[in-house]
């Protein structure tokens, strides 16, 4: 698949002065668009939106330093509809206006043409297995939170406490599927997955699509499907936001799946300590099938 995404990436080259439709992209790179926004924001660490942006903003500082022509033929040329416009993006990027940039000769930023190649790190392997199962709920607690790549996420830890000892033991008292005990779950509702972006968090059990839920608790109805479980145990909670980046940046790229839209359901066990846990990461996935080219 790394190959396919390269060739998607020398086709944002080449129509950078064009409007280039993430659709067209997921085709040549023979993925479900959702997929390929989200496989693409795992592995360049910015969603593709920014880093079209960017790409086109380093071309045009080249041209706007080169005063080969006027800073509005720069504009429409990267497709900006109005000087103004193009000069507040031009100076969000590169910390000055075009006008000061060509008159002072002023340093500005760049962003690389990005290509993605494997890369081999020690000689660990991902521990996975791939399950069907029918439809379920998740019961528990829902809060609306922003993303932390690294750290304790101070908004879950403060909703977490927020619940009590109470609470939290009536929502476990619900678990009745794998993977059993309370879980964390995510969802995102946006193509990336930036510093900042807001999910839904639950503070969770799985239960049957029969189970009854109990007055004041939320509930997400997931369909029946295909999951890709991953184990893994390390620091807490470093090698469970490694785990995460892995599975988009290596397993996903590397296996015949994509991801299927959905919530993402974390069991994880602390030890004794507090400083290590073992932890289950369930994934909702599509198999791609042969004739997608995987």
């Amino acid at each position: 698949m790394l190959d396919r995404l390269n060739q998607a990436m020398e086709y944002i080259e080449e129509h950078l002065d064009e409007s280039v439709e993430a659709a067209e992209l997921a085709r040549i790179a023979t993925t479900s668009e959702y997929h390929f926004r989200r496989l693409f924001s795992a592995l360049a660490g910015m969603p593709l939106s920014e880093y079209l942006r960017r790409r086109r903003l380093t071309l045009a500082g080249a041209e706007v330093l080169a005063g080969e022509c006027t800073l509005l033929d720069v504009a429409v040329r990267h497709g900006y509809g109005s000087g103004e416009a193009f000069a507040r993006a031009f100076r969000a990027m590169h910390g000055v206006g075009p006008g000061e940039a060509r008159r002072a000769g002023a340093v500005l930023v760049s962003q690389p043409r990005m290509s993605f190649r494997l890369v081999v790190e020690g000689s660990s392997s991902m521990e996975y297995r791939v399950v069907e199962r029918p439809a379920l709920r998740i019961v528990g607690r829902r809060a609306r939170v922003p993303l932390v790549h690294e750290g304790v996420n101070p908004a879950i830890a403060a909703f977490v406490k927020g619940l009590g000892r109470e609470e939290t033991d009536r929502i476990a008292a619900l678990s009745e599927q794998e993977p059993e005990g309370v879980v964390a779950v995510t969802e995102f509702f946006s193509d990336s997955r930036e510093e900042g972006v807001p999910l839904d968090y639950y503070h969770a059990v799985v239960t049957g699509t029969g189970a009854e839920v109990p007055a004041g608790l939320d509930v997400r109805e997931v369909p029946a499907g295909t999951w890709a479980v991953f184990a893994n145990a390390g620091p807490y909670p470093r090698a469970l936001q490694e785990m995460w980046r892995d599975v988009f940046t290596q397993w996903f790229p590397s296996n015949p799946y994509e991801f299927r839209p959905g919530p993402e359901i974390l069991r994880v066990r602390v030890r004794p300590a507090g400083e290590e846990a073992e932890a289950e990461l369930w994934i909702p996935v599509d198999r791609v099938s042969a004739r997608q080219g995987r």
